[in-house]
């Protein structure tokens, strides 16, 4: 371990590398949190049950949250390893950051969602929207860590 010049350990200090290096982890909560929105939202709506709508606009309140995150720290990742350009990180990077919006979309209609067709129907696009491009973005990212074959057995 290095030290630093008072012979102590050497603390480093949160920059943009430490940040965008904590993408990989951040990027399970949306990807669940949105998901399972989405799956207990159609629940909700199909069999009529408002417990699991509450639980769906729990869900992808926080899984809005962690979006925005994720993508963030995901563009300062891409920034940080010099890998611009390929086709494959900019499909990730541009559909994740759609995912996030589209989250933030259905999160931001679920304050204002009793009483209104309009602004549920409004969510209820968002959050499926939302749910779809987080699939798409988690695969393009298992795309870009582990190869276009790692689905084949």
């Amino acid at each position: 371990m290095a030290g630093n010049r008072f012979g102590g350990p050497t603390v480093y200090r949160c920059d943009m590398t430490f940040i965008a290096h904590i993408h990989p982890v951040l990027v399970h909560f949306p990807i669940a949190l949105v998901l399972v929105a989405a799956l207990f939202e159609a629940v909700a709506t199909i069999a009529g049950l408002d417990r699991w709508h509450a639980f769906a606009v729990a869900n992808v309140r926080a899984g809005a949250a962690f979006a925005v995150v994720a993508a963030v720290t995901g563009w300062r990742l891409a920034g940080a390893m010099a890998i611009d350009g390929m086709p494959a990180l900019e499909w990730h990077r541009w559909v994740g950051t759609a995912a996030a919006v589209a989250a933030l979309g259905a999160a931001a209609a679920t304050v204002r969602l009793r009483g209104s067709v309009a602004i549920r129907t409004a969510y209820l696009v968002a959050l499926f929207c939302a749910a779809a491009l987080v699939a798409v973005t988690g695969h393009l990212g298992g795309v870009l860590v582990w190869g276009a074959e790692f689905l084949r057995p």
